[in-house]
């Protein structure tokens, strides 16, 4: 199936975002519509589509844009989990122009480890959940 990418924040399917991570994630529990709206209204978001406007996927990254980038919320809907679309997302979001002159991404992961290794993250120290792209060199 064809998808389309986007970071236009008025296609997300806000009502879909917010009962999936309030009811399907480990990470989210509760998180409440408004709650939702408030931290795609702060953060630059990314949606994945089908053809007809579906949304398929969701993430969103807190960053100052040229420092430190935030990953957060990435999820695939269920009905499509299992398809590779979230490597898609996640390939879009790293290859985004803006994200690509980030000098540190991080990001929390219970699950996914191997998923972000593949572009490039790598465990934080001692943390089960942490990993991080750093470009800085100290």
């Amino acid at each position: 199936m064809s998808v389309i990418f986007s970071t236009d924040k008025s296609k997300l399917d806000l009502d879909k975002i917010q009962k999936y991570i309030s009811n399907e994630s480990y990470w989210g529990e509760g998180r409440t519509l408004e709650e939702v709206k408030i931290t795609i209204d702060n953060s630059f978001c990314f949606g994945l589509y089908t053809e007809n406007g579906a949304q398929i996927a969701f993430s969103r990254v807190v960053t100052d844009h040229i420092l430190f980038a935030y990953l957060m919320d990435v999820i695939v809907f269920t009905e499509f989990q299992g398809k590779g679309y979230g490597k898609q997302l996640v390939e879009c979001i790293m290859t985004n122009e803006l994200l690509k002159k980030v000098k540190t991404i991080a990001l929390k992961t219970k699950d996914a480890h191997s998923l972000y290794e593949r572009y490039g993250f790598k465990k934080v120290g001692d943390s089960e959940f942490w990993m991080s792209i750093d470009k800085i060199k100290l």
